[in-house]
């Protein structure tokens, strides 16, 4: 994914406020990305390009080789469905439906079968820990076994971009340091891992951090390899 000379501008004339300015940023496969800053920097607002969610002002943003600037919503929602996998802080899981089942929600529509589609839950659930728990519902769950139900239900499409939002936001410590451990477990040689937080422990977790002030990208450091 490639950000070039990306700013996104609201308003106009002398009311233009830039939550982005001239952000430039390249994250290859197999990177374990954290982007760091306080409230007003603009991590919401790189969240929402990174996800395909918004376009860029001006700039461009090349995802898996595809520059997807100037895609209509339909084309950039398939580039979004096709590549990246999206976990929230807030968990967002159906109630009525079992772990399988809310897995199973991110295949609909994608053409399989039911028995395929549960199948490839039931698979990832088990890459999460979860495979025992599959027919649980999520009042029969705890908070972190809940969050990890939402990383499976964005695994299960085999994405090339894992984003997360404070993904360990409404976790105890215990469980936050479970979930980073799978998110630095996630990464491949085919997939890249990035994480907007305000937490530094869960910035400080991965190979690559990215701090934020008013809309720039102010240090991009990276940690030593021993």
């Amino acid at each position: 994914m490639e950000l070039a000379n990306v700013s996104r501008t609201y308003g106009q004339g002398e009311a233009t406020v830039f939550a982005l300015r001239n952000v430039s940023l390249r994250v290859l496969s197999g990177e374990f990305v954290s982007i760091v800053g306080p409230s007003g920097s603009g991590k919401s607002t790189m969240l929402g390009l990174l996800g395909c969610l918004d376009v860029p002002t001006s700039g461009t943003i090349t995802v898996c080789g595809k520059e997807i600037t100037a895609l209509g919503d339909a084309e950039r929602t398939a580039v979004r469905g096709r590549t990246i996998g999206f976990v929230f802080q807030q968990f967002h899981l159906i109630p009525h439906l079992d772990a399988a089942g809310n897995v199973e929600t991110a295949l609909l529509y994608r053409g399989y079968k039911p028995a395929e589609r549960r199948d490839r839950a039931l698979t990832a659930l088990q890459q999460v820990g979860l495979l025992p728990r599959a027919d649980h519902r999520p009042v029969q769950l705890s908070g972190g076994e809940q969050q990890r139900v939402a990383l499976a239900r964005a695994l299960v499409t085999e994405p090339r971009i894992l984003l997360g939002d404070e993904p360990t936001g409404a976790l105890d410590t215990k469980n936050a340091a479970m979930v980073m451990e799978l998110f630095a477990n996630l990464r491949s040689p085919e997939r890249a891992v990035i994480l907007v937080t305000h937490d530094p422990g869960v910035a400080a977790a991965a190979d690559r951090k990215i701090s934020m002030l008013d809309g720039e990208i102010v240090a991009d450091e990276r940690k030593a390899v021993v």
